[in-house]
């Protein structure tokens, strides 16, 4: 029986995609929406200005706050609650450092559009990544 799942979230629609579907499939289950902030870019924009931050996880946490609410509002929207947490750093990592504390994961796949073929060469496909080397059964939503 899957009691805990981790729904790791962007600002994507696969996310919210996989975030349905976790609260679809697992309706008795505790979910918990991870957003990482800090992310490696080719111009290291958002973790350079994170790392300038006074306050490291007040600037993560207001960095993650958009996801958490539309989270919060498609939680709402099915009369469930939701856990959040905030990361920091390289995604995949973030991911896979918590998995084993989840019966499942269930991630968003991305198509490989435009807007992320820099993301991708550079970090490389989270999603794979992610089900590859997760202790824990992986969810790819499309």
């Amino acid at each position: 029986m899957v009691s805990r799942v981790l729904v790791p979230m962007d600002d994507s629609e696969h996310a919210e995609d996989a975030l349905e579907y976790a609260f679809d499939n697992y309706p008795d289950a505790e979910i918990t929406v991870l957003h990482v902030v800090g992310v490696p870019s080719m111009m290291m924009g958002e973790a350079t200005a994170l790392s300038l931050e006074d306050n490291l996880e007040s600037a993560a946490g207001e960095r993650s706050e958009p996801v958490f609410e539309r989270a919060r509002g498609i939680a709402a929207d099915r009369d469930r609650d939701i856990d959040t947490v905030v990361g920091v750093g390289h995604p995949a990592r973030n991911i896979l450092d918590r998995a084993e504390n989840y019966d499942t994961i269930v991630l968003g796949a991305h198509g490989s559009d435009w807007s992320r073929v820099s993301h991708r060469f550079l970090v490389g496909n989270i999603a794979e990544t992610v089900s590859k080397r997760a202790t824990v059964p992986v969810v790819l939503v499309r």
